[in-house]
């Protein structure tokens, strides 16, 4: 449910309401019982709280390549000996 903001006419008291989107917009002043308007909002900001979300999304190059030296080489890929008998009785 969202956040809106109002704003009375009559006094200029401002203040946010959290009600559904379905739900008719508030028109009393809870101060002086004026007109409210609902403002219009800029939205949601983002925010990223915490530490792992620049630390696992954009590490930096020497992290990088030291991740790269640290892993281990891939052996050389082997044949299956079984796909390769199929393809000789297939050219035969």
């Amino acid at each position: 449910m969202p956040t809106y903001d109002y704003e009375c006419s009559a006094c200029g008291h401002g203040f946010e309401a959290f009600h559904s989107m379905a739900a008719e917009p508030l028109s009393e002043c809870p101060e002086c019982g004026g007109r409210l308007e609902r403002l219009i909002g800029t939205g949601a900001g983002i925010l990223f709280k915490g530490s792992g979300f620049y630390q696992t999304d954009y590490r930096s190059a020497e992290y990088s390549k030291a991740a790269s030296a640290d892993k281990p080489e891939k052996p050389p890929a082997k044949k299956d000996e079984k796909s390769a008998s199929k393809k000789e009785t297939k050219k035969a």
